[in-house]
């Protein structure tokens, strides 16, 4: 962790909270200004920001970022300062002290030692804590790296091994827990190595690309000029050529680097972040980020380059009230507006993976994407929902904006083509979901899944569909386990835990001895590129009425999955279309369709109720013959509820209402056909059924009052006789004494 510096030529602008970006920061920031404070230096493998003074550090915790969050404050010894940080399980805190010695001290005890490089002739660069089994904590010196593990008892440091090798400088991350070692003449060789809790891999030595210039001198990397991003669980490594203007892209294999490509830059000043899984490249002196999603390795942006904006300034910071202030409040919100809209100024320091430090200002801001703005700035529709359907950070506006595109193109009357490519995306990212167990899980902290969090609350089927058309008129995320030996280079994290942020992590299954070319490494992600078109009137509504009465906000934040299941797409899609497309239900029939197609083929089971409403809709059209043939064919899959639908709509077919019974009958569902053929008037058959089957839950007033309604005496007689015999005690129960007395009075009773 190396200090945050400042510079001082801040470039100021207020962006309106209606302008359009695709990335944002967001008001209030985070705010560490402490008196006396002699730097600030981030921790990254504890997700801290560090702040120290001549005998206080104070550090606040960044993950979840929480701008309100009060900073912690630990004692420290007074001396110089090169680097500070805490180790991995807050108990130590590392100072170095000079570019030959690091300090130690307990934070419990208050006691400290010092650890010295062993000749005066190398100097130390720097050192990082790690969870590898090996060692604790490694130092990195122009000499290589000395890993060294702690011993609490002694309270020292044990040295477990040493790596040879010049280096100049180096680049560390503990999200992919990947050092990269520069030496050479331009600082262009590297020599990588990881360091997880399972072992080291070495990565083979590789050179990077650097174009000369035309007086044919030999330029020198900086190590500004390299970063390690974590993308999808891919390891990158991105690399400005200021000669070129290029950023080159590297890929890390165990057994192999490759270079994927380069993008163009703009700006003789770059800087990256990564904010859910999306590149973000930042043109500073042009003042524009561009967007990448580099899942299938694409040179092409996902949007054309628009500005990083500030949102969320209180009302009365706004440019158009400053001339009417009239008390000291609004003076000073003002006065910390112009302080903190500063975009891409000078003193702008850029955190991997998705913060911007302030240092001027002593604030952090957190990076965001603007969903809406990336969807709307595309046209084509299964583009923009495989890319919906791979965010996680913002999982519910995702869903959400999924369902109301999807709605869209049905009520656009888009064709077929494309609405089965939105389909065949959301179903096949829902049934990845599911092989990989990543739908709908609870809180990240738990690792646990959870129930669907959204289907608990959905109402009944005519419930929601009301309830939807009153409120709203108008490829899947893939984990492929490492099954390809040697062929990727994964990132690491926390012993079996979900990804924090960026990606998914796993820890390579190894140690120092074991072959690491042979070895298949952690899990990968399938993505393509994205982005829908304008739904904002379709998505404010079916937000609303979500929010209002199926998802609480402890359920939005904890769902982690924007997937969406076939039974939601009927409960938020087609319900709600149903309606408005009675005119048409012909189209809607072949959309339905291929959604059966789609589930199918990913061998996912749907709800009856799609059945059911594929039923009603031929019925309406009076497409009978097709009907039969998709419930011949089992296109619709037999159920209880499609079979009532087929009785209900064989009012109009008799042959669909035989359809309805046959299913009845072969899901032995005796109560309902008995009762269903009651009420055809075939209630002499449902005795000879209910006999045969035994089936005793269907109550004899049915029955009894059937056979008075066909005023025949004989067939009243035969179900008393019949039920007298087939139930014990029937003969004295109240309906016994009621039909017979009937029965009596119909006997007796003159004929006309």
């Amino acid at each position: 962790m190396s200090a945050i510096a400042s510079s001082s030529q801040p470039v100021v602008g207020l962006s309106s909270s209606g302008a359009l970006s695709h990335a944002y920061i967001k008001y209030p920031p985070l705010r560490y200004n402490i008196p006396g404070s002699r730097g600030l230096f981030y921790d990254d493998g504890n997700k801290i920001i560090v702040s120290p003074t001549n005998n206080q550090v104070f550090s606040w915790k960044i993950s979840p970022f929480t701008p309100a969050i009060a900073p912690t404050s630990d004692s420290l010894s007074e001396g110089p300062i090169l680097s500070i940080k805490f180790s991995l399980d807050s108990k130590l805190i590392a100072i170095q002290r000079s570019n030959h010695e690091i300090q130690f001290q307990h934070l419990e005890t208050g006691e400290t030692f010092t650890q010295k490089c062993k000749s005066e002739s190398e100097s130390l660069l720097g050192f990082f804590w790690t969870d590898c089994l090996l060692c604790d904590i490694v130092f990195v010196k122009t000499s290589g790296l000395d890993l060294f593990a702690y011993n609490s008892e002694l309270n020292m440091l044990h040295l477990v091994e040493t790596r040879k090798l010049n280096v100049n400088w180096y680049v560390y991350t503990h999200e992919s827990r990947l050092v990269l070692l520069a030496s050479g003449m331009q600082c262009k060789a590297f020599t990588g190595f990881q360091l997880s809790s399972v072992g080291i891999i070495q990565l083979p030595k590789f050179e990077m690309v650097m174009a000369k210039s035309e007086a044919n001198s030999k330029p020198i990397l900086a190590s500004e000029d390299v970063y390690i991003i974590t993308v999808y669980g891919r390891i990158y490594c991105l690399q400005v050529d200021r000669v070129a203007m290029l950023l080159h892209s590297y890929r890390f294999y165990c057994d192999a680097v490759v270079q994927q490509g380069s993008l163009p830059i703009y700006s003789s000043k770059i800087a990256v972040s990564v904010v859910d899984n999306v590149l973000l490249v930042h043109q500073v002196d042009a003042k524009v980020v561009i967007l990448y999603d580099i899942f299938l390795d694409s040179q092409s942006p996902i949007s054309a380059p628009l500005p990083l904006l500030l949102r969320g300034l209180p009302r009365s910071t706004s440019m158009g009230s400053r001339s009417n202030d009239k008390n000291g409040e609004n003076s000073e919100v003002n006065y910390l507006s112009d302080l903190e809209a500063i975009i891409y100024g000078d003193d702008w320091n850029f955190l991997i993976p998705d913060l911007i430090c302030d240092v001027s200002n002593k604030i952090l801001w957190k990076l965001h994407l603007d969903l809406e703005a990336i969807a709307a700035s595309s046209s084509d529709m299964a583009s923009v929902l495989d890319f919906l359907q791979r965010r996680k950070l913002e999982a519910y506006q995702a869903k959400h904006l999924c369902l109301a595109t999807a709605r869209t193109i049905i009520l656009e009357r888009r064709p077929l083509s494309l609405v089965a490519r939105v389909i065949d995306v959301l179903v096949s990212s829902y049934a990845n979901s599911l092989k990989t167990g990543n739908y709908f899980k609870g809180s990240r902290s738990e690792k646990r899944a959870a129930s669907t969090a959204l289907h608990e609350n959905i109402p009944a089927a005519g419930d929601m569909a009301s309830a939807s058309r009153a409120t709203i008129i108008g490829k899947s995320f893939e984990y492929e386990g490492a099954g390809l030996e040697g062929e990727y280079f994964q990132a690491s994290a926390s012993s079996g835990s979900d990804l924090e942020e960026n990606g998914t992590m796993g820890y390579l299954r190894t140690d120092t001895n074991i072959d690491t070319g042979k070895v298949p490494i952690g899990t990968e992600t399938k993505i393509i590129e994205v982005h829908p078109p304008s739904v904002q009137a379709d998505y404010d509504g079916l937000r609303n009425n979500l929010s209002g009465t199926s998802v609480s906000r402890m359920q939005e934040r904890q769902l982690t999955s924007p997937v969406i299941s076939p039974d939601e797409m009927y409960s938020f899609v087609f319900c709600p279309v149903e309606e408005e497309m009675a005119g048409e239900p012909s189209y809607l029939v072949s959309i339905m369709i291929e959604l059966l197609r789609s589930a199918n083929s990913e061998k996912i089971k749907v709800h009856p109720n799609i059945y059911v409403l594929t039923v009603q809709l031929l019925a309406r059209n009076e497409q009978f013959v097709e009907l039969g043939l998709l419930i011949i064919n089992k296109v619709l899959e037999p159920s209880r509820e499609v079979a009532l639908q087929l009785l209900e709509s064989g009012r109009q077919n008799r042959q669909i209402r035989k359809l309805g019974l046959d299913m009845l009958r072969q899901l032995n569902l005796h109560h309902d056909y008995i009762v269903s053929l009651v009420q055809e008037g075939y209630y002499l058959e449902a005795l000879r059924y209910t006999r045969k089957h035994k089936v005793v839950t269907v109550q004899p007033s049915l029955f009894l009052e059937a056979a008075l309604s066909s005023k025949d005496p004989q067939h009243l007689a035969a179900v008393l006789r019949f039920f007298s015999d087939f139930l014990p005690g029937f003969s004295h129960t109240s309906d016994h004494k009621a039909y017979y007395h009937l029965l009596t009075e119909m006997t007796l009773a003159p004929v006309s």
